[in-house]
């Protein structure tokens, strides 16, 4: 059964900077499986329409960070698994948050179940400059 999921990108304080639905094969996952199917998405849509910004989750390598997402310095196809590994990293590093119904996620391999009323945000933490 398949089953959607509105995701979220959020500012620390608050605001919604991009929405999305994710479509999931099962409403059983683990955040791992969660981050897996946002950033295999966000590669294909991007490959597939070519747009001028990728929006995704983590910075492609030879990219340069906008306001509204990256843009590629070269016109190319995005790797997902080279952004699924850098994601799963930023999150090990807690330089990404995963917040479900509010409540930080902690682990890779913690599992939850979508329901309709299910969020999910991922914040993105930036380092302060000289600390």
């Amino acid at each position: 059964m398949s089953v959607s999921l509105t995701v979220r990108d959020e500012t620390t304080a608050g605001d919604t900077t991009h929405e999305f639905t994710l479509d999931l094969l099962t409403e059983r996952l683990t955040v791992r499986e969660l981050i897996r199917s946002r950033v295999y998405q966000e590669v294909k849509d991007y490959n597939t329409n070519a747009p001028a910004l990728f929006r995704g989750l983590v910075e492609p390598s030879d990219a340069e960070k906008t306001l509204n997402g990256y843009k590629l310095n070269k016109q190319r196809q995005i790797d997902w698994n080279k952004q699924f590994d850098a994601a799963i990293e930023a999150f090990e590093r807690n330089r990404i948050l995963v917040l479900i119904d509010e409540r930080q996620a902690e682990d890779l391999d913690e599992e939850f179940t979508v329901g309709p009323r299910t969020t999910v945000s991922f914040l993105r933490l930036v380092p302060l400059v000289g600390g």
